[in-house]
């Protein structure tokens, strides 16, 4: 299994930053990607970003040149660099993992339990 850990959420003012983390462990045998998905209130659940082993990135269109996904030195420990903060941006944000248990395993996403990001305006 993976577990999957994600810290760094809070309250913070419009035009500020915030760093989220999400520290990988447990058992498995590869992590092909990483991404950040947030869910507003009443809102579907969407993905932010998302990083490849290989450290390709993807970023949804409402947040691309504020945030920034990386990596450590290995893809079990990932970061999303948030700035320029809005109002909107406020909802959980989760930490998915697309991860094989064994060289022969189907690939499959686990998830978070989720931090919360309050933006106030």
């Amino acid at each position: 299994q993976v577990q999957l850990v994600e810290s760094g959420g809070g309250l913070v003012q419009a035009g500020g930053s915030l760093k989220l983390s999400c520290a990988a462990s447990g058992s498995y045998f590869r992590i092909n990607a990483v991404g950040w998905y947030r869910q507003a209130p009443g809102k579907q659940r969407e993905l932010v970003a998302s990083i490849t082993s290989s450290g390709s990135t993807n970023y949804a269109d409402s947040v691309r040149g504020r945030f920034t996904i990386s990596r450590g030195n290995a893809i079990n420990t990932v970061y999303l660099q948030m700035s320029s903060l809005k109002p909107e941006d406020t909802a959980v944000y989760y930490c998915n993992a697309d991860a094989r248990l064994g060289p022969l395993s189907t690939s499959r996403g686990y998830w978070g339990q989720g931090t919360q990001v309050t933006v106030s305006s």
